[in-house]
């Protein structure tokens, strides 16, 4: 297997069925509030790596066909084509890699009643 072929044999395309956004680091318990709110909502997961929080959107591109590529490969947009699949999720669950990681509200409502001791008092 190389970086070139890589591709080929993933057939779960699982780098083209999520997107992540950066958002800026939680301190406050306002901050967190809003991330309850969000998580509360379907497809959504929050976590924490070395490069700092993310909102994680389950979602599959328009684009991927059936068989697991790219309806516009020759057209897709530029952070594909950046994309490095030198080591990706076809090698090691990209949770192995998170500080942190919450996959639902009630995951980091425990987070937080642990973070804020005085959290709904």
């Amino acid at each position: 297997m190389t970086v070139t072929n890589k591709c080929d044999l993933c057939h779960r395309s699982i780098c083209c069925r999520y997107i992540t956004q950066h958002i800026d680091t939680p301190r406050s318990k306002l901050d967190f509030e809003l991330l309850l709110w969000q998580i509360s909502h379907q497809n959504i997961e929050i976590y924490k790596d070395k490069d700092g929080w993310f909102l994680l959107f389950h979602t599959s591109c328009h684009h991927l066909l059936d068989d697991g590529r790219c309806g516009i490969y020759h057209q897709r947009p530029q952070i594909c084509r950046d994309y490095s699949n030198d080591y990706c999720e076809y090698d090691a669950p990209a949770d192995e890699g998170f500080e942190r990681y919450f996959r639902n509200y009630d995951e980091l409502l425990a987070y937080c009643q642990q973070r804020f001791k005085r959290w709904r008092k």
